[in-house]
């Protein structure tokens, strides 16, 4: 007779642990890879000492891994923004240590920033998760913070928030990704120029 086997249970916190490992795993070889198809399964579960059927226990596929992964360094960008922004009650000059602090971001942690910001992301505005995405909250804020500045009169009333958000975006990765790509050029002084890009994309929201 033959009896039938069952898998045992983990033991309380070994699973979050081991989610824990899959995710730290999955972050370094991305960054170490570049890419998202240079990451196997197998690599990942090497990685974190277990086997690549470990890692179904606790993501659907390895894309909901690695999106995890990247999920969690927009909320740190996100985060690390927004205490930088509270460090004024002028809704302005917080915009300004917003832009500042997300390229400090960037340039203390250039390997995470290339993951994010430096690769392909091919989803639409309609694929993406607008209710739990740290990524669109990350951007949003940003929204919300030139939206901030219109309501108390510090840029013009004809302000669109989220065209704006768009702009300072785009200036900010695109000194970010300079620096980071070309860190032999002869920048001078950086944060002189990084206040210089911010001061000038902001007083041109001022003369709109």
């Amino acid at each position: 007779m033959t009896t039938a086997t069952t898998r045992s249970r983990a033991r309380k916190g070994e699973g979050d642990k081991l989610r824990e490992r899959l995710l730290e795993a999955a972050e370094d070889l991305l960054v170490a890879a570049g890419h998202p198809d240079n990451v196997s399964v197998r690599a990942i579960a090497t990685a974190a000492g277990c086997t690549p059927p470990s890692i179904y226990l606790h993501f659907a596929d390895k894309d909901e891994l690695l999106m995890e992964a990247c999920e969690r360094r927009f909320a740190d960008l996100d985060r690390f923004a927004q205490d930088a922004a509270e460090g004024s009650d002028d809704p302005l000059e917080s915009l300004r240590l917003r832009g500042r602090a997300y390229i400090r971001f960037g340039l203390d942690n250039p390997h995470h920033y290339r993951l994010l910001m430096m690769t392909v992301h091919e989803k639409s505005l309609e694929e993406l998760d607008w209710e739990s995405s740290a990524g669109v909250k990350a951007f949003m804020n940003l929204v919300g913070a030139v939206q901030r500045c219109v309501d108390a009169g510090s840029l013009p009333a004809e302000t669109v928030a989220f065209q704006e958000a768009l702009g300072l975006w785009a200036t900010m990765h695109g000194i970010t990704s300079l620096l980071i790509t070309f860190p032999n050029f002869e920048w001078g002084d950086r944060d002189d120029l990084i206040d210089h890009l911010l001061d000038v994309h902001i007083e041109g929201l001022l003369s709109v």
